[in-house]
């Protein structure tokens, strides 16, 4: 029995794509917001997203694409922000924020909004004025690409309120995906934006030539590093072991599909940031977020040398070489 709720996802890229895909398993219709006019005609033609995981068809019986904004929002139950971070604030520029008040929105905005240092569900209270028992996240370990493909993949679904974790997670879950709830909203949100900087991390190391042996120390002191962070940040019981918080760790920084481990694998490489970006034409959230999170470090003053390490590279310029060898002697 596919449900009656009324759901909006809001983004046109390959996590907007994938989760619209899964939705479809579940619920009757899906309203889809995308920016460009072009994408949406190329849909309603050919079924097909023209940019992201074009391999996945679409029935258009199930869903309405557009590219009005309030059109796609107004009548939704539950709203899932799906844009990258750093187009949140300009999406929702000249929305009428009054529209989203009483809905529920859930995040799977794998970054930090870089305007306000903030992650999302801070982004969503203070914009929104969305309380935040009603505010949730989408979270991994999982890739679009592999959702394409129907592999076997696993989310989490976070919010304070059980039940509306439990509600999502009943929509997001079919054949291929398994789904878990969790109450910790703020540290699975925190844990997905660092986990994208140790991506980062993970592939200038590779780029650089350091093998499997560094890698393993390098990762599990990230997870270390995310333990000390959340836990000043947010200082709840949480089991990082478990799969919101190392398995989505281990999937970024290992997987083929990790748009930042390949962002840092090309600035290992000798890429300038701008060229390795320009060469992605994609957006690799880590970029934005090593910025942040050191800016909200400054506050708790938590241990994060990996983090260091990143923001040096990315936005001191100092030579990869020269920061992961001194890197090197800070780990064990």
């Amino acid at each position: 029995m596919k449900s009656d709720k009324k759901i909006a996802v809001i983004g046109g890229g390959s996590w907007a794509t994938a989760i619209v895909k899964i939705l479809c398993n579940n619920v009757k219709s899906v309203n889809w917001w995308m920016r460009n006019e072009a994408s949406v005609r190329h849909i309603l033609k050919y079924q097909r997203n023209p940019n992201y995981l074009q391999a996945v068809e679409f029935d258009l019986d199930k869903i309405n694409v557009s590219t009005n904004l309030i059109e796609m929002i107004e009548p939704a139950d539950i709203v899932i922000l799906a844009t990258p971070s750093a187009f949140l604030v300009e999406t929702f520029e000249k929305f009428p924020v009054e529209l989203l008040e009483n809905k529920i929105v859930f995040s799977a905005v794998k970054g930090i909004v870089p305007e306000f240092h903030a992650i999302p569900a801070r982004f969503i209270h203070k914009t929104f004025r969305t309380p935040y028992n009603k505010i949730g996240i989408i979270c991994g370990p999982c890739h679009a690409e592999e959702v394409a493909l129907e592999r076997l993949s696993y989310l989490t679904i976070a919010c304070q309120e059980d039940h509306i974790a439990e509600e999502m997670a009943d929509l997001m879950a079919c054949r291929y995906i398994k789904t878990t709830t969790s109450d910790d909203l703020f540290g699975t949100e925190l844990s997905a934006v660092l986990k994208n900087v140790y991506a980062i991390a993970a592939g200038i190391c590779s780029g650089l030539g350091y093998g499997d042996n560094f890698q393993a120390v390098l990762i599990s002191s990230a997870i270390q590093e995310i333990e000390n962070f959340i836990d000043e940040v947010s200082p709840i019981h949480r089991d990082v072991k478990s799969s919101a918080y190392l398995g989505d760790l281990l999937v970024t920084s290992y997987s083929k599909f990790s748009r930042n481990r390949s962002f840092g694998y090309m600035i290992g490489k000798g890429y300038s940031v701008k060229t390795a970006q320009l060469e992605m034409d994609m957006i690799a959230e880590g970029y934005y977020a090593v910025k942040s999170v050191v800016e909200i470090n400054k506050r708790f003053e938590v241990e994060m040398p990996i983090v260091n390490a990143v923001y040096n590279i990315l936005y001191e310029k100092i030579s990869p070489v020269i920061e992961m060898r001194i890197l090197t002697e800070k780990l064990s």
